[in-house]
């Protein structure tokens, strides 16, 4: 178990850091304005999935040959900005709906779940936060790291998917409001498909660092 002091001050730190919205914020906002509440909050357990796999890694030092390999690190932050990039221009494609017309079926939330996972495992940044983040939480000296660590990315991963729900009830709450307005509709689609080419961009021009 980390210290209860450090376990106290690590909360404090994730709620200020999740509150301030990322990528992971902006894909969920998109999806859920896109799809409603329900797609919003499947892509947050789809990205939290995800988040599973970085914290595991990160608790058996996967992560450190991520950020020490090159060629690793290229291969995931590439693989994952061709697939934002992908549903970003999927999306714009997409036509235009009427909103007198009924209802085109929405996306299987299979696909919405499948879409949040991959983008958050091939997400390099989320590995490199993880393993530069959760250490300075940890006390050597109550043994097991990599207990410690599990355990801290699994509380900093509960508050994430309390804080990413709300954003996505919100998002899809104004959405289900405005989604019989052709103006929003239209705004909403190259919303979502320009933040997720923005994302995948983003992806691709990050560094270790």
């Amino acid at each position: 178990m980390p210290d209860l002091t450090l376990w106290g001050l690590f909360i404090v730190a994730s709620v200020v850091l999740l509150l301030t919205p990322g990528p992971a914020v902006l894909f969920i906002v998109a999806r859920s304005l896109e799809q409603g509440r329900a797609a919003g909050l499947v892509s947050v357990l789809g990205i939290h999935l995800g988040t599973i796999v970085h914290i595991t890694a990160a608790a058996i030092g996967l992560s450190a040959l991520l950020v020490s390999s090159a060629l690793a690190f290229a291969v995931v932050k590439y693989l994952g900005a061709a697939y934002l990039i992908w549903i970003g221009v999927r999306t714009l494609l997409a036509k235009d709906r009427d909103p007198e017309a009924p209802a085109a079926p929405a996306e299987p939330l299979r696909r919405v779940f499948r879409d949040g996972f991959v983008v958050n495992l091939f997400n390099p940044k989320t590995a490199i936060f993880f393993l530069a983040f959760l250490p300075q939480f940890v006390d050597p000296a109550r043994g097991a790291v990599h207990w410690q660590i599990l355990i801290l990315g699994l509380t900093f991963m509960g508050l994430g998917i309390m804080s990413d729900g709300i954003f996505a009830l919100v998002a899809g709450t104004a959405g289900d409001v405005l989604r019989c307005n052709r103006r929003f509709l239209r705004f909403q689609r190259w919303f979502a498909g320009t933040a997720f080419i923005g994302l995948g961009v983003t992806a691709a021009l990050a560094t270790r660092k």
